[in-house]
């Protein structure tokens, strides 16, 4: 049975096809979708530089644009 936290996750899952709008804002559960990296590498990427900086909307609130995670998908 899943605790109430992963129960609210589920909830609010966003499709991967939202990546297809280069304004949209994704969720870091979609951008382990597109980039199959986790979600460790990702902030250790952005951290060092290679990879493209969060929107903080709050201080529990994170999100890419899909344009940039778009962009950073095609230099690899």
């Amino acid at each position: 049975m899943d605790t109430p936290a992963q129960a609210k996750r589920s909830r609010f899952k966003q499709p991967v096809e939202a990546a297809s709008n280069p304004a949209a804002l994704l969720r870091i559960e979609t951008v382990q979708a597109l980039t199959g990296l986790g979600r460790s590498s990702i902030y250790a990427r952005v951290k060092e530089g290679s990879f493209p900086h969060q929107i903080s909307l709050s201080t529990r609130c994170s999100r890419w644009r899909a344009g940039d995670v778009a962009a950073w998908l095609e230099s690899q």
